[in-house]
């Protein structure tokens, strides 16, 4: 099975460090504090380098050379997402830059007045996607496993004070269904990943960069269910100080029989997945084997 547990790493401790160097002397220098951090976990993390080095020489096919340089940017993209997830968050000056490729297809699926689905990826910054996503004017809810550590979690609430997007956790009572389907109610929006699962539950498999792997079968049993449409939405850091965000034409297909549907969008999903995969190759944070027993 995956062995993705829900959880985060890190400590409160590397947390405050970090959080003071933003707050004194600004982004650019806590990146070259990062490259510090960076080179110990590209050191003394063997087993998520050995799946990194797995996707990038078996999957994305680059030499070996450029995997492992590619497994040092990883851990370094992943350090500067959460640092610049702390900046937007905390309100902490800055000079990021943004470009929205596909805001219009989001504001269409508002103004249909259906609710709708955001399906996403761990790859680049959910983050960022998240804050920026309030400028359609529309309430947005989260749907993730409360997978921090409760030390980071009551320390970062400090500094950022409450998320400013509405957070639904998934919760083994299947709580989490009822409040999606009231946001969905009231027109809203609700942004979910699409990629990850914690192994009992329902899956579906499909072919990714070149062998099958499973993916949740919740997002697109929800897309069935409720009949809303649809969009795949990321965001990647293109440059120290840039992001790109995207977001697909609306998917909405009413007229389908409910598998036929969840088939359709699956296949589109990870048809879109991994074209971004190819295109941000460092910016995939899953760390384990994604292909397991597939």
């Amino acid at each position: 099975m995956p062995a993705w547990e829900g959880k985060s790493r890190g400590t409160p401790l590397g947390y405050r460090i970090f959080v003071a160097v933003l707050t004194w002397f600004g982004v650019l220098p806590a990146y070259a504090l990062l490259r510090v951090v960076v080179l110990y976990y590209f050191l003394f993390s063997p087993r998520s380098s050995r799946l990194l080095f797995h996707y990038f020489h078996s999957r994305l096919q680059f030499g070996r050379l450029r995997s492992v340089a590619l497994i040092y940017q990883n851990y370094y993209r992943l350090g500067q997402s959460i640092i610049d997830k702390v900046v937007i968050m905390a309100g902490i000056r800055n000079r990021f830059s943004f470009h929205f490729d596909g805001e219009e297809h989001l504001r269409t699926i508002k103004d249909m007045q259906k609710g709708g689905l955001l399906l996403s990826a761990h790859l680049g910054n959910w983050e960022i996607a998240g804050h920026l996503l309030k400028r359609l004017d529309t309430r947005i809810h989260v749907v993730m496993f409360d997978g921090e550590q409760e030390q980071i979690k009551k320390y970062m609430e400090g500094v950022t004070g409450p998320r400013s997007i509405q957070v639904i956790i998934i919760k083994e009572d299947l709580s989490h269904i009822y409040a999606i389907s009231e946001a969905l109610k009231k027109n809203e929006l609700v942004c979910i990943h699409a990629d990850r699962f914690i192994e009992g539950n329902k899956t579906m498999n499909h072919l990714f960069l070149g062998r099958e792997a499973r993916f949740p079968a919740g997002p697109f049993i929800l897309a069935a269910t409720f009949k809303v449409p649809v969009s795949f939405v990321f965001a990647f850091k293109e440059t120290s100080l840039h992001y790109h965000l995207y977001a697909s034409e609306p998917k909405w297909y009413t007229d389908l029989p409910r598998q036929e549907m969840m088939e359709l969008l699956l296949d589109e999903f990870v048809k879109d997945m991994e074209a971004k995969a190819r295109q941000y190759p460092a910016q995939w944070f899953n760390y384990y084997n994604f292909w397991e027993t597939a």
